[in-house]
C-alpha cells in the first residue's frame, strides 16, 4: 500500500481594515509550513521584491517576522493563499492534491479598502474566475517561487511594481 501524503494546513490570512492589495499564493511552501511564515524559503523572491519596491524604508530582517509582517500590512499589502489545505509531498504546485479553497468572499468584510487581487504565479491563478466575482480587480503576478527560474529578477521586479502601482501603493 502507498503512502498517502498528510493532510497539510495552509497559514491564515494577513490582512487588516486597510489591507488595499491582496497577494494570494497557491499553497506555503515546506518551508513556509515549518517556520509558519509566508515566504518562509530563503530562495523564494517575495521579500526581496518587496524591498526593491520600497527602497527608502527598511523592512526587518528574516529573523524579525512580526516586525516584517507588520511592515507589509503598513504598505496596505495583503498576504493568503487560494487554497486552505490539500495533500502534497515536497513544496511544488504541481505535486497539490485534494485542495480545498480559502473563503475568499468572506474576505472582503475584513478588508473593507480592498481595491486589487494579484494571484502569486499560475496555480492561483486557476482560481481567477473566482477572484473576479469579488467584483475587484484582479491581475496576475510572475511567480517569486524559485521553480519560476525562467523570469529574472529584474523582470519579476517590473511586474510587481506594475501591479502594486496600480494599487496605489508606490
Amino acid at each position: 500500500m502507498l503512502n498517502q501524503p498528510a493532510r497539510l494546513q495552509g497559514l491564515p490570512p494577513l490582512v487588516n481594515a486597510h489591507t488595499r492589495m491582496l497577494v494570494l499564493g497557491s499553497f506555503p511552501s515546506v518551508a513556509s509550513l515549518a517556520r509558519q511564515q509566508y515566504y518562509a524559503h530563503p530562495q523564494n523572491a517575495f521579500w526581496r521584491l518587496l524591498q526593491a519596491l520600497w527602497p527608502t524604508s527598511p523592512m526587518p530582517g528574516p529573523d524579525a517576522y512580526p516586525q516584517r509582517t507588520d511592515w507589509l500590512l503598513d504598505k496596505g499589502l495583503g498576504l493568503w493563499d487560494v487554497y486552505a489545505s490539500c495533500e502534497r509531498q515536497g513544496s511544488l504546485d504541481s505535486a497539490i492534491r485534494q485542495p480545498q479553497v480559502n473563503d475568499l468572499a468572506g474576505l472582503l468584510r475584513r478588508c473593507p479598502s480592498l481595491r486589487l487581487i494579484a494571484h502569486n504565479g499560475g496555480e492561483s491563478f486557476r482560481h481567477a474566475s473566482v477572484t473576479r466575482t469579488l467584483g475587484l480587480p484582479v491581475v496576475r503576478l510572475p511567480s517569486s517561487s524559485p521553480a519560476n527560474a525562467s523570469w529574472s529578477f529584474e523582470r519579476k521586479l517590473a511586474a510587481w511594481r506594475e501591479v502594486v502601482g496600480l494599487a496605489g501603493l508606490l
